[in-house]
């Protein structure tokens, strides 16, 4: 039988909930489970973009449209089969939820936590850890959970849009992946960390960081991740200071890391594709957060952008309401293109 992280992982987690422990799930994982009505940003799936005129802004809060393969060009032709020609549509899609949590096993989105699975202690840093280096640094680092979460085919909303994801519920947590809690093993999956880890290269993620502030994040400048810091290694540890800030940074490592495990599909590449196309190396600009825990933001934020843009009074020190402070819950949003018209020889 071949061994998939991501399916164990997912059922470690279904049968954690039935040894979920009290203590740590009422006093370090106080949180609600997620509503999709209220927790989720509706707002951020606009502006969209339909045969290359953008439309549906709202109050214009909602950032640039989405970008993506032939978004300018209003027709489409696509070879099938079966052959389809129509109109190109583009729009941002709510499809995956990205937990950054100081306490191990704790799931914001769930409600819950789970105890530690037996001899699975060793591969996970436990709690959130904040040391000093011995150049004096400090060192946070969090645990991260993405769910595969297809919003619309769960709620069955647009059952019939051909450019809605379909796929079932998986979620990957970095507890059980020593990738993720160990630096040095973290390099052998990306070596090419060593290339930007000089003045020059962390120099030129100003630009980025400007850019980002705009709802502008430079693709090309890959390995920066804006104000958030760098986007390298794809590891649990980091040493910028503010708690949203590197929460925010390590959900787009998460992304950084699965899309080079080819894990993730860009689906605003190939608009004649359903799946979109495998990026080894993220597009930022085709992916905007949202904040739904601690506390639920309104914002769709660019990758990299400040968090005093949008991150005032999101995390509490005593937590909000139900939800305890430093365990984050994103909704990740991507652009998504597609060729939306006639199938011929139906």
């Amino acid at each position: 039988m071949k061994i998939r992280t991501r399916t164990h992982s997912f059922i470690l987690i279904a049968l954690g909930l039935f040894f979920v422990s009290p203590t740590m799930g009422f006093a370090l994982c106080k949180n609600t489970p997620l509503n999709p009505i209220t927790d989720i940003c509706w707002q951020c799936m606009f502006p969209v973009k339909i045969g290359a005129v953008t439309m549906f802004n709202g109050d214009g809060t909602s950032g640039e449209a989405p970008p993506g393969e032939g978004v300018d060009v209003p027709g489409c032709v696509c070879g099938g089969p079966p052959p389809t020609t129509g109109l190109t549509v583009a729009f941002w899609e709510p499809a995956r939820l990205v937990e950054t949590v100081k306490d191990a096993y704790c799931f914001p989105s769930l409600g819950t936590s789970m105890t530690s699975p037996g001899g699975l202690d060793a591969l996970s840093s436990g709690s959130h850890r904040s040391h000093s280096g011995s150049d004096g640094q400090t060192f946070a680092s969090q645990q991260v959970h993405w769910y595969v979460f297809p919003v619309w085919t769960m709620m069955n909303l647009f059952g019939d849009f051909p450019c809605i994801e379909k796929a079932p519920f998986d979620v990957e947590m970095t507890e059980i992946d020593p990738l993720w809690n160990d630096d040095v093993l973290g390099f052998f999956l990306n070596p090419e960390a060593l290339l930007f880890g000089n003045p020059v290269t962390q120099l030129a993620c100003m630009a980025d960081s400007v850019a980002a502030a705009a709802g502008k994040p430079i693709d090309a400048l890959f390995w920066c991740l804006g104000s958030w810091g760098g986007a390298y290694p794809f590891t649990g540890s980091t040493t910028v200071s503010d708690p949203i800030t590197y929460n925010a940074q390590f959900a787009a490592r998460m992304l950084a890391k699965l899309s080079r495990e080819l894990l993730v599909w860009d689906t605003a590449l190939k608009k004649c594709s359903a799946t979109g196309e495998l990026a080894p190396i993220i597009n930022k600009s085709h992916y905007r957060l949202q904040l739904a825990k601690p506390r639920v933001g309104a914002d769709c934020i660019p990758i990299g952008q400040p968090s005093f843009l949008w991150g005032a009074g999101k995390n509490p020190p005593m937590g909000a309401g139900n939800n305890a402070p430093d365990n984050f819950l994103w909704v990740l949003n991507r652009a998504r293109t597609c060729c939306v018209g006639y199938e011929w020889g139906k």
